[in-house]
């Protein structure tokens, strides 16, 4: 699938559940996430939680360069019991960001969500005002997650 970030760059985007990733593919995007939040930002946490493998969460990743050790970007769309949407894991290499990658993905993990279905996100502080792009709100104050603020959003 083909995305186009909101800002209008380009990006890939691959969809698939986990079961539909291929073994060296989902290497990459789970290193990739542990490069990012446990080296880089130092978050020591169990970042395999169970949720990816459940059978209705799809991931969406970008990789130009199937040879690089991780993918540029991914993330992860979660259903939750009450039906609603999660987007989480939002992730990008150090190498590609600010070249709309990530904001691709969102676009494209937005797309599958069905229309009136309101999807929730946990953004990092920093961020919520490149959340609010997409319509994301603020819907309670900031904690503390893992040593890194976090503003809980949603997106109606």
């Amino acid at each position: 699938m083909a995305a186009r970030s909101c800002d209008g760059h380009p990006a890939i985007a691959r969809v698939a559940p986990f079961s539909g990733i291929e073994g060296r593919t989902l290497y990459r995007i789970l290193r990739l996430r542990s490069e990012v939040f446990v080296v880089e930002q130092g978050c020591v946490y169990l970042d395999l939680d169970g949720r990816d493998c459940e059978p209705a969460t799809l991931h969406a990743w970008a990789d130009p360069d199937p040879t690089a050790p991780v993918v540029a970007a991914a993330l992860r769309l979660l259903v939750e019991p009450d039906g609603s949407r999660k987007i989480g894991r939002v992730v990008t290499a150090a190498a590609v960001r600010g070249r709309g990658i990530a904001g691709g993905l969102v676009d494209a993990a937005l797309a599958l969500v069905p229309p009136r279905v309101p999807v929730h996100l946990d953004a990092q502080s920093r961020l919520e005002p490149w959340y609010g792009r997409w319509g994301f709100v603020r819907t309670g104050p900031d904690f503390d997650q893992d040593g890194i603020l976090h503003t809980p959003m949603l997106r109606p």
